[in-house]
């Protein structure tokens, strides 16, 4: 009986703590461990260690306690769009890519990220091709892909 209680607590534990979605988790934490809050003022800033949470199974860094308390109170509004992949290419290519946490976009009140390396900046070419059409599409193809693999 004590095995079956205990197999049972492990496999309860494991599902509490499981992601429902696939995060990009680069580094450990969402967004590479940038403050998602701090977007929603316009600027990229690095969470620290000293602020810490866990939301869906995924961590995130903030730079303040006073961002934390703000994820903590409303945590669906800060998690970025798409588990932290590049809105471009969920909406173009239907692949999740890792992205630049200092390239971003705030949208209807939501945190869309980026890729920008080797002359390549995503965000333009999203600013530059019908960001709405786009959104649809990343949505869509977001749906088939969200999951943990």
């Amino acid at each position: 009986m004590k095995k079956v209680l205990i197999v049972l607590f492990v496999v309860l534990g494991y599902s509490v703590n499981a992601q429902t979605i696939d995060y990009n988790t680069t580094k450990g934490y969402v967004v590479e461990g940038y403050d998602v809050v701090s977007y929603f003022s316009n600027t990229a800033k690095e969470g620290s260690d000293k602020y810490v949470a866990t939301h869906d199974g995924a961590k995130y860094k903030f730079s303040s306690q006073e961002n934390l308390d703000l994820f903590n109170a409303n945590q669906t509004k800060y998690v970025p769009q798409y588990g932290g992949y590049c809105a471009y290419a969920l909406g173009t290519k239907n692949k999740k890519v890792a992205v630049d946490p200092e390239t971003f976009e705030i949208r209807g009140g939501k945190l869309y990220l980026f890729y920008n390396s080797w002359g390549s900046n995503a965000l333009k070419l999203w600013l530059n091709e019908s960001p709405n059409e786009l959104l649809v599409k990343a949505d869509k193809n977001w749906e088939k892909l969200k999951q943990k693999k």
